[in-house]
């Protein structure tokens, strides 16, 4: 051997698996430095072999990082020795090892020798014992860094190998995290010592994982597909084949323009359904909602304006870059703070853009006018332009009202009833009531008793242009009564 590293894969653990390659490295030196001497195949390497293990520094310090850094730090100092070091590492060095990624950059920038001698990872012997084959869409995930997430970060509608799943602990936070996108008696698979004898492979539903007994060193979850096709990416392929020349008639002839009325219209009645507290209603038409977008950036993506790659990256860098709080080091102590941060953080970007924007740039001309003017309202009282106390609102109201009242002529009327429903719902943000939403209810309100008015009037053989107000009146506190 030479001065440098020499990264060797030990194979998942039996002994016959471990390549004829590594055996011929590992019979010519003295000397090996392994990451953990817990492998199976330890016991069975080149008489006379000494081995140094690190597994001291996974009980002394304090996270697998700094373990990592560690071994790291010691590797590259023995490969400046005249015969450099042989570390070797379960399964394939390419796989899994993130001391290797670390070697391989510093030792490149140290002017080191690199060479890795390849091994069969824990990958192959897995997919032997579900009877999957990697080529069919197979995603492979470090149960370290699912256990730390928030949702997979893979298509549910692809078979996915999890491995690193060593603990009970981790396998718990591991199934929080799929559960985010997987049913919970979603059937998975525990594997347990693949590659070895004792190689076993245990069935259960998700949210059980971590309960299995079995759990150890050299478990790994297999997590099959979703049963119907539910990833974006599934859904991105529908719509692009709708497109297609041989697609639909309709959907090839649809432009921006002419999906604007199906874009509003499928908003309303996701809207609709969030105000009668649907959740069936608000989830197909959460998808009909999806459907319009995808089918805007398809279009945009076939004229060469941009892809859903970049609305993705657009809209997941603005997020980031406006929750400094969360994905930053600034303290946001109340909701007030965090506005107060992002309309600095929109100034910022708006000084930037060099485009001389101010704050109510950014409003929708084509919002309907209640939810215009609660935005207008929500963004000034970001910069401080807002009443002291409620009590101003409340007068400002009389004081419109008045105006209105007092109006010379229809032209006038219009303006002062304007600035009324304007001071209204500034007094309902004081509140903190949706304006819009509040309407909303109460025309649905009046529908339901309408209707119930005009049912009873039918039911009775009564015209309701004939009836007196006061007839009516009674039928409508009688639906009043109803919904009580």
């Amino acid at each position: 051997m030479a001065t440098g590293i020499t990264i060797v894969g030990l194979g998942p653990g039996d002994p016959s698996l471990l390549t004829r390659e590594a055996w011929q490295v590992l019979s010519k030196v003295e000397e090996i430095y392994l990451r953990t001497g817990d492998h199976p195949v330890v016991e069975h390497l080149p008489s006379g072999l000494a081995l140094q293990t690190f597994d001291s520094l996974y009980m002394e310090l304090d996270d697998f990082e700094a373990v990592y850094s560690a071994i790291v730090a010691k590797l590259l100092d023995l490969a400046n020795r005249p015969d450099g070091v042989v570390y070797a590492v379960p399964g394939d060095p390419t796989v899994g090892e993130a001391t290797v990624k670390t070697l391989h950059q510093t030792a490149a920038e140290a002017g080191l020798s690199f060479k890795i001698i390849h091994g069969i990872s824990f990958v192959e012997p897995c997919l032997a014992l579900v009877g999957i084959d990697a080529l069919d869409g197979l995603h492979i995930a470090d149960a370290l860094e699912l256990a730390t997430g928030h949702h997979p970060p893979f298509s549910p509608d692809s078979p996915v190998l999890i491995g690193q799943l060593y603990s009970r602990l981790v396998a718990a936070d591991v199934k929080l995290t799929l559960m985010n996108q997987y049913p919970d008696d979603h059937p998975v698979q525990l594997i347990h010592a693949a590659g070895t004898p004792e190689a076993k492979v245990e069935a259960l539903p998700l949210h059980a994982v971590d309960r299995s007994p079995h759990i150890g060193g050299m478990t790994a979850l297999y997590l099959p597909p979703l049963p119907t096709e539910s990833a974006f990416e599934s859904f991105q392929q529908t719509v692009a084949h709708l497109r297609a020349p041989d697609g639909c008639p309709w959907d090839r002839e649809q432009t921006h323009q002419t999906l604007r009325t199906n874009l509003l219209e499928e908003t309303y009645e996701a809207l609709q359904a969030i105000d009668v507290e649907d959740m069936l209603a608000l989830r197909e038409e959460l998808g009909d909602l999806l459907l319009q977008i995808v089918l805007h950036t398809q279009i945009a993506t076939e004229e060469g304006d941009f892809s859903m790659a970049e609305v993705i990256a657009g809209i997941q860098a603005k997020i980031i870059r406006r929750h400094p709080h969360v994905f930053g080091d600034v303290s946001a102590v109340s909701v007030d703070h965090v506005l107060h941060n992002w309309e600095a953080l929109k100034a910022t970007e708006r000084q930037a853009e060099g485009t001389g924007k101010g704050i109510l740039d950014g409003v929708p001309l084509g919002l309907p006018a209640l939810s215009q003017a609660a935005e207008i309202q929500e963004r000034v009282v970001r910069v401080g332009f807002d009443w002291p106390d409620i009590d101003g609102v409340q007068a400002k109201i009389a004081e419109e009202l008045e105006e209105v009242q007092q109006a010379a002529d229809p032209k006038e009327r219009a303006s002062e009833m304007g600035d009324l429903l304007f001071a209204v719902v500034n007094y309902a943000r004081w509140l903190g009531v949706d304006p819009e939403a509040a309407l909303r209810e109460a025309n649905l309100r009046f529908r339901r008793r309408f209707s119930h008015l005009e049912a009873v009037a039918k039911a009775e053989g009564r015209d309701l242009a004939r009836m007196t107000l006061e007839e009516m009146d009674a039928l409508w506190e009688e639906a009043k009564g109803r919904e009580d």
